[in-house]
């Protein structure tokens, strides 16, 4: 199966943690595809102060946090 989604965040983020925790309540693990923005200057920019950041990749809608399962059921 491929990826379907990115969540942005970064390492030690405890927000990205529980992100990460409703996504895969919500989906298969496979699913998602974890990326961390301090790998990168372009995400960085524009994900520094709004992380995690939930991208559906079929059309590149984003949820920004704070959202919920019934947000991310949306998106799906």
């Amino acid at each position: 199966m491929s990826v379907k989604f990115n969540l942005y965040g970064t390492l030690g983020c405890h927000l990205c943690d529980d992100a990460l925790a409703l996504c895969q309540a919500q989906m298969p693990a496979e699913d998602i595809s974890v990326i961390d923005i301090i790998d990168d200057e372009k995400l960085l920019e524009l994900y520094r102060i709004s992380i995690p950041v939930l991208e559906r990749l079929s059309d590149n809608k984003k949820l920004f946090w704070p959202f919920e399962q019934a947000q991310i059921l949306e998106l799906l």
